[in-house]
């Protein structure tokens, strides 16, 4: 098989890491055996020069990519509010129009959307800006509190550092989690990251799968961990039995839908304390419900109580002796 051409597509006012770090992560990913070709390209070839200042050099104009397998549009700070950069819509179509998969990172979403690409698609962009996606584009179906979103062969993701989330997710789309983990970890990132754009984080740990209805139902307790997510709920949502859910954790995840679910529930949960939420706070938003529910479960699951959780984990500031120095004699 020839090599995935990845062609990311830069333009006047982008942002830096929009661009920059799909590119770091499918490069990582090719270290370890995957097969891509990665393509910087403009709109007419000539250096952009991003949001941060940062002038780059690009490797092709847009139409000379002749069959791209994947398309990325990152975002800019000033796109949802100002007219579309010259060229950039022309080029967008141009490589998309054979492409395999079109995706968008952060405010990218709305040159897709200008384009047309969206219409009538489940998408996602930074959350600030969903509403205005939303309202500007009314036959886009837009889901505000996702990291991203896959919609047939068009993907967007939420804002900045989910080109990260997006970019991992292409990779293990390409050639399977094992070697998606290994690029997350190889870059101390997660793999997957439930809760969306509240920051609820589970480690890269979190067991993947092929199985679309458990993907479903995995996504679901990620994007929420506080809703309602019984086993006949999440069964219904799956369209199976609770028996069968049951025995798809079991094959797949080695574990039970209500261990899985307090699983990320606790990751939740570590996330806010390490923000600086209150107990009670963590308490509730993370679904684990009381402060005494929240305490057995970190003792259970970790040996420490939440309070000294919060206290060694919410910063990275060290204790320093703030007593004077001795001058020597």
């Amino acid at each position: 098989m020839p090599p995935r051409t990845i062609a990311v597509l830069a333009y006047d006012g982008a942002r830096l890491l929009d661009v920059t770090a799909p590119l770091e992560v499918l490069s990582t990913a090719t270290g370890f055996g995957a097969d891509y070709r990665l393509t910087l390209c403009s709109p007419d070839g000539q250096p952009v020069t991003t949001a941060a200042g940062t002038r780059l050099m690009v490797d092709a104009p847009a139409h000379d990519i002749a069959t791209p397998h994947t398309l990325i549009v990152p975002g800019s700070p000033t796109l949802p509010r100002t007219p579309t950069p010259d060229g950039l819509l022309t080029a967008i179509h141009t490589l998309a129009r054979h492409a395999t998969r079109v995706t968008s990172v952060c405010t990218g979403a709305f040159a897709l959307a200008r384009a047309g690409l969206l219409d009538g698609r489940r998408a996602t962009t930074h959350w600030r800006h969903t509403a205005l996606l939303a309202r500007v584009h009314p036959h886009v179906h837009v889901e505000p509190d996702a990291l991203h979103i896959r919609d047939g062969h068009l993907l967007t993701s939420a804002g900045v550092s989910a080109g990260i989330d997006l970019s991992l997710a292409l990779v293990e789309d390409d050639h399977g989690p094992t070697l998606a983990r290994d690029t997350a970890r190889d870059l101390v990132v997660f793999l997957q990251r439930p809760g969306g754009q509240s920051q609820f984080s589970a480690p890269s740990r979190t067991p993947p799968t092929r199985d679309d209805r458990l993907r479903t139902v995995l996504d679901t307790i990620a994007a929420d961990p506080a809703a309602h997510h019984s086993t006949p709920a999440l069964a219904a949502l799956a369209g199976v039995t609770p028996r069968h859910l049951t025995r798809l954790f079991h094959d797949q995840i080695g574990t039970t839908p209500a261990a899985h679910v307090e699983t990320v529930r606790l990751e939740a949960a570590q996330t806010l304390l390490e923000t600086g939420a209150s107990i009670t706070t963590a308490a509730q938003r993370s679904g684990l419900g009381s402060d005494e529910s929240l305490r057995r479960a970190f003792l259970r699951h970790l040996g420490i109580t939440p309070s000294a959780y919060r206290a060694r984990f919410r910063t990275t500031r060290k204790h320093h002796d703030h007593r004077p120095h001795r001058v020597p004699s």
